[in-house]
């Protein structure tokens, strides 16, 4: 039976119109540049039933001053084939001035403390701009399931906190890390590394596995371990490693013992790379 193309929804109030009558909204927001790990939301998204959607739309919001939003990587065309081979029926690709009418918002969701840790300390105001896109794609899809992947364990426990404290009707799906078969995790910014870093960018897996490896013996052994990992791979420029406590994303202290995730964010050439791996601290 041939499946029919997905239905590419461009402005607000044709989502709208399409998607209202449609039963269980399920929606699976991506920046394009689609890869396996995207996929898995999508089959994830496709196995709960209702109405899938799939928004591809490059946030300028998300990118700092220094950060190339130019650059990034852009496959629409093909992004929508592999949709269709999948059985998707929506795509929301709304424009820049579709999103962003008056330009950029000049009202945002703060991503508050736990934004400026980590990532939103090497991206300051990254994650005000996600939540910000974030909220919007929710206000104007109104699914009932949004999925996300575990790879950005940040943006997904705040994404969880904003729906939680601004009382959106909207449960969240997350999936599990997708990685190749060196363990490296897939990353739509994979596609920019040469030979030599794609193998030296298999060390930030390494480190990970190295620090869940010590997790009995306590935090200290813990980033030892993973830095350790770390410095035998000369084309790997370390940006953070921290143990979150994963139900405040705050980074544990030393007498902390129970669930906990490490966090790592590098520079392999000059691709930017994160990661992390939920542990349980003992020692």
């Amino acid at each position: 039976m041939m499946i029919a193309r997905p239905v590419i929804l461009e402005t607000v109030i044709g989502a709208r119109s399409a998607l209202k009558e449609q039963p269980g909204v399920i929606l699976v927001p991506t920046m394009g540049a689609l890869h396996e790990g995207h996929f898995a939301l999508v089959r994830r998204a496709l196995e709960i039933g209702g109405t899938v959607v799939v928004s591809i739309f490059v946030n300028p919001l998300q990118f700092g001053p220094n950060e190339d939003l130019a650059a990034y990587p852009r496959s629409f065309d093909e992004d929508v084939d592999t949709l269709h081979a999948m059985g998707v029926p929506f795509v929301f690709a709304p424009s820049v001035e579709e999103m962003y009418p008056s330009g950029a918002n000049q009202i945002r969701v703060s991503a508050g403390r736990v934004g400026e840790l980590y990532e939103g300390r090497s991206r300051p105001g990254h994650f005000d701009g996600a939540l910000t896109v974030v909220s919007k794609l929710l206000n104007i899809v109104r699914p009932s399931t949004v999925v996300f992947g575990q790879k950005d364990a940040q943006q997904v426990y705040l994404v969880r906190r904003m729906i939680h404290e601004l009382n959106f009707p909207v449960a969240v799906e997350v999936v599990e890390i997708v990685r190749d078969e060196s363990g490296l995790a897939l990353s739509s910014r994979n596609r920019f590394l040469d030979a030599r870093e794609t193998h030296a960018a298999r060390a930030l897996s390494q480190a990970l596995e190295a620090a869940a490896s010590s997790a009995d013996r306590g935090i200290d052994a813990v980033i030892a371990a993973a830095q350790g990992t770390l410095m035998g791979e000369s084309l790997v420029a370390l940006d953070y490693l921290k143990v979150a406590n994963p139900d405040t994303f705050l980074p544990v202290d030393d007498g902390y013992r129970g669930p906990a995730v490490v966090l790592i964010a590098a520079r392999v050439g000059s691709v930017r790379l994160i990661d992390n791996e939920r542990i349980v601290l003992a020692g």
